[in-house]
């Protein structure tokens, strides 16, 4: 089963090569895997039919009992042999429809195919987990089908119609299914079935959230509105997705549940309610359309509520005329679809209205339609007929909710017998005063496909009884009766074949008097779905913007006022309703007296942020917090916390310096004196509930501290940090994912920087490089040659001289130059000593940014190009390989991030180890540093940019040193 599965998949990633290698002849090769599984599901069919059932199973989550399992029994061989099969023929089909220069036609393939494996991993599934996962990508690859003449607008709207509607039902049934498994301690689907949970109110809950991504999935109203509208797709997506593999899955799925489910109060009202409507509003509504797919289309619309009916009544029989009806709806829907398309692609038109005398035309064309239609229209000896017997006997030996199911189902066929006439007709009849329609000649291959539908509708009729062994596998799953019904052509006279007469004559007297029937249709008719859908969107996005004019004001006070207050209201009900102060012991206020000194003077600093109106000011006093904070660490003990907070805090205080050259000096919002009141008692309050609810938290630990314990479990490797051992090895995954998240921030926030840069004209190589050929004055950079013997003249630092005189600072030159070598190799030495003493890759990546920093203080942005001349992306994107590389060669052990590590010797520096620490902190390390100097680049070199070209001083300067600070 798996290996059928992967093979439509596999084949489905080779679409483009075999389309552009054989053309449409690709769908032929497309075929095999679907063939393959039919061919498989055929050879299974006795061994099903007598109660056994073929799984195979691989745990996913074993901690959770969630499991890939696969199980074929039944109602899955049933449903098997309609995806794979009818799949088979619609890919053959699909060699005849399109053209060798059809656009996007590769793709097309290769969605069909994987649509094909994803239907058959669905009816397989066995847990209800997969079984999600399989039911959205449905959802995914029906939308790029559907969608798949995208430069049409009506394509695109259809795709997110049908993706919007489905995708919330699946979004509840996930949420059904979760609780069933909870309820169930089980997710396995065969488990489930053979004992249901019982659980009340949870369980009418997840039912109903189950059967609502059910009825989505299937068009049940008042979720139909997105079936006819894909329509838009074309003709073998409609024959296939909204026939016979799509739509079903919803009827699959109640069929699936319904010996589990079908006794819970809210099952039998909403499937039979819902179900019956849907056969109603579709029939009605498709004896009033014009274009043949449309008719189709709320054909099988009302079909669907049909069949859902049958799959969720709970009784044997029904669910007999259940599977018996889900096979005939497939092989005469998609026969129909399929010659729609003939009739399409032959004449140029689908409205009835234009067409007249197709079928003395296209005769085998017109034979083929009418054998599937007769089925539809539950004919004998058809299988429709043979299904729709079964279906009213099931309901009219039910009980009393039964029997009104079964008037409504007498009045939905007589609509089916209807549009089916109206169909016909529509198609192939000759109108009077319309010329014959011109067509062309249609080729047997193109024929072929649905012609094989049609008679198997024809021959399954009178061999209804060789399907009656598997169909009743499935439905003897239910309580038995005292007289079972098993499926056969005859059954004798008796009122079930007088409701069938009736629904024929009565769909007779329909079609005969189409004309008022149709003008009564439209002056009824009820807003449709689709518009109801379209005023929905649009009273949703008027809201949407209310809500967001209201609350988004453009105010950081506003946001910052109304998260301290939440946070505010939430800390103090929790802290009044568990009151923990009264279960732990009475915190201390210090375990040193350095401690409250810190702290005060930390608070003082925060306190004075108040009062600032200059913003560097506030800056400052900003940043003292944090180093205060870093105090607190060292008199704690935490040296490796106090260095890392050390590092981000001057990093940070340094970005606010460089974004604050560009903002004026003081604050200019205007604030009244009652806003300022207002706002100092939030910021304590937050402040202040905050500060206690760490310290009662701090206070409550009553299980003893578990540092001990990692201090022995990392001396036993040898290791005496444990922060970082922790950091890069216990909780390396962890680690890793947020270097991405930093990585991926850091790029965002430089790429919005950048944003302007589209609509700019391209920039030469040196101003990709941030090395622009313009300089604050034209007097040339000293520290290069100027000419082909010109002696270079020595300076401290290489590019120091593009500084203005009035900007530049020798002592800070020379101290940067003094010092930046030593904070290289005390970043180097930070990330190499971490297993044995306070560093790492982060705090070593930081301190090495803050010496690329200290260069670009003192030089200006040329002379940061002349210390990083390399891209900050090259570190960044290095260093994720790095860590991602180490994290993944563990694989090769059977773990991820398996830690290993090698001790060798060398003459001159002794004994050594390495390991795979070593290289994820090294892979962290050049990550950190590719941001900071992303960051720096952004702020600080493209800021010094702007602020050149304002200035107006732009001159020339020549020689090749200029290049490489920015971007």
């Amino acid at each position: 089963m798996i290996a059928l599965i992967l093979c439509h998949f596999a084949l489905a990633a080779c679409a483009v090569p075999l389309v552009r290698l054989l053309g449409r002849r690709a769908f032929v090769v497309l075929a095999l895997p679907p063939a393959a599984a039919t061919v498989w599901a055929v050879t299974e069919w006795d061994g099903v039919a007598a109660g056994k059932a073929v799984t195979r199973t691989w745990d996913w989550i074993p901690a959770y009992d969630v499991s890939v399992g696969l199980r074929l029994d039944a109602l899955a061989e049933l449903m098997v042999l309609l995806a794979a099969g009818v799949g088979t023929l619609v890919l053959l089909y699909c060699a005849s429809y399109f053209t060798d220069g059809s656009p996007r036609q590769a793709s097309f393939a290769g969605n069909l195919l994987a649509f094909a494996g994803t239907m058959l991993a669905l009816v397989l599934a066995d847990d209800l987990i997969s079984l999600y996962v399989y039911w959205e990508l449905t959802t995914v690859f029906s939308y790029l089908l559907i969608g798949h003449g995208s430069e049409r607008k009506q394509n695109r709207r259809s795709a997110l119609q049908a993706l919007t509607v489905t995708t919330l039902g699946g979004l509840a049934m996930l949420v059904g299914f979760l609780i069933i498994g909870r309820a169930a301690g089980t997710y396995r689907i065969s488990g489930i079935v053979a004992d249901p949970p019982s659980g009340g109110l949870a369980m009418s809950v997840a039912v109903v959230l189950v059967l609502c991504g059910a009825l989505s999935k299937s068009a049940i109203w008042p979720f139909s509105l997105w079936l006819p509208n894909a329509m838009a797709a074309p003709t073998p997506v409609s024959a296939y997705l909204h026939a016979a593999a799509m739509v079903k899955a919803g009827v699959y799925l109640v069929a699936r549940l319904a010996p589990a489910f079908a006794d819970v109060p809210v099952w039998r009202p909403l499937v039979l309610v819902l179900g019956g409507a849907t056969m109603l509003l579709g029939g009605w509504r498709a004896l009033r359309l014009n274009d043949l797919k449309i008719v189709l289309a709320y054909g099988t619309v009302s079909q669907l509520g049909f069949l859902m009916v049958l799959a969720g009544a709970g009784n044997r029989d029904a669910a007999l005329a259940a599977v018996a009806m889900i096979l005939g709806h497939a092989l005469f829907k998609a026969a129909l679809f399929l010659v729609t398309g003939i009739v399409d692609h032959a004449a140029g038109t689908r409205d009835l209205r234009a067409l007249s005398g197709v079928g003395r035309s296209l005769p085998y064309v017109c034979a083929t339609a009418v054998l599937a239609a007769a089925s539809m229209a539950a004919l004998p000896p058809f299988l429709g007929f043979a299904a729709k017997e079964a279906a009213f006997h099931a309901l009219l030996h039910g009980d009393t909710a039964d029997r009104w199911v079964l008037a409504v189902t007498v009045a939905g066929s007589v609509l089916t017998v209807a549009y089916t006439l109206r169909f016909l007709w529509g198609a192939f009849a000759r109108k009077p005063g319309l010329p014959d329609t011109p067509v062309h000649r249609v080729g047997p291959a193109f024929l072929a496909p649905p012609a094989v539908l049609a008679l198997a509708c024809l021959v399954l009729g009178p061999g209804i009884g060789w399907t009656d062994g598997l169909l009743s596998a499935y439905a003897d799953t239910f309580p038995a009766p005292d007289h079972p019904f098993h499926l056969a052509l005859w059954h004798g006279f008796g009122l079930v074949l007088l409701l069938s007469a009736a629904t024929w004559a009565g769909g007779a007297l329909l079609f005969a008097g189409r004309t008022g029937v149709t003008r009564l249709s439209r002056r009824i008719a009820w807003p449709t779905a689709d518009s109801v859908f379209g005023h929905l969107l649009l009273g949703l996005e008027r809201l949407a913007l209310q809500v967001t004019g209201f609350v988004q004001r453009g105010s950081l006070s506003v946001y910052l006022a109304t998260t301290l207050l939440v946070m505010l209201a939430g800390q103090l009900a929790v802290l009044f309703t568990d009151r923990p102060w009264e279960q732990a012991a009475a915190p201390r206020l210090w375990d040193a007296p350095l401690q409250g000194a810190t702290a005060v003077l930390t608070c003082a600093a925060a306190l004075s942020c108040l009062a600032v109106r200059r913003r560097m000011k506030a800056v400052v006093l900003a940043g003292l917090t944090g180093y205060g904070t870093a105090l607190l660490f060292v008199v704690q003990g935490a040296p490796d916390l106090a260095l890392t907070q050390f590092c981000v805090e001057t990093v940070s205080m340094i970005v606010f310096v460089l974004v604050l050259r560009r903002m004026p000096v003081h604050f200019q919002e205007s604030v009244s004196a009652w806003r300022r009141l207002a706002r100092v008692p939030v910021a304590l309050g937050g402040a202040a509930v905050l500060g206690v609810a760490l310290w009662v938290t701090a206070a409550a630990r009553t299980a003893p501290s578990a540092g001990a314990a990692m201090v022995e479990e990392v001396a036993h490797h040898g290791l005496k940090d444990v922060v970082a051992t922790i950091l890069v090895d216990l909780r390396a995954w962890d680690t890793m994912g947020e270097s991405a998240v930093l990585a991926a921030a850091a790029i965002g926030v430089t790429s919005l920087i950048y944003l302007h840069r589209r609509s700019e004209a391209p920039l030469s190589r040196d101003e990709l490089l941030g090395g622009t050929a313009w300089t604050l004055h034209t007097a040339p950079m000293t520290g290069l040659p100027q000419g082909d013997d010109a002696a270079p003249e020595r300076t401290w630092l290489a590019a120091g001289s593009t500084l203005a005189p009035e900007h530049r600072s020798v002592v800070f030159e020379v101290v940067a130059r003094l010092i930046f070598h030593p904070i290289l190799v005390l970043s180097l030495y930070l990330l190499f000593c971490a297993e044995n003493m306070p560093g790492g890759g982060f705090v070593g990546g930081l301190v090495a940014g803050l010496g690329l920093i200290t260069r670009y203080l003192a030089g200006g942005r040329f002379e940061l190009a002349e210390a990083a001349p390399l891209q900050p992306g090259l570190f960044t994107g290095l260093g994720l390989f790095l860590s991602t590389g180490v994290a993944l060669a563990g694989l090769a052990d059977g773990t991820v991030l398996h830690a290993w590590t090698h001790h060798g010797h060398l003459p001159v520096l002794g004994d050594y180890h390495i390991g795979t620490p070593v290289l994820f902190d090294c892979g962290v390390y050049l990550l950190v540093l590719g941001v900071v100097l992303d960051i720096v680049r952004a702020l600080g070199a493209k800021v010094d940019r702007q602020i050149e070209r304002a200035a107006g001083a732009l001159a020339p300067a020549a020689g090749p040193g200029t290049g490489g600070a920015g971007r």
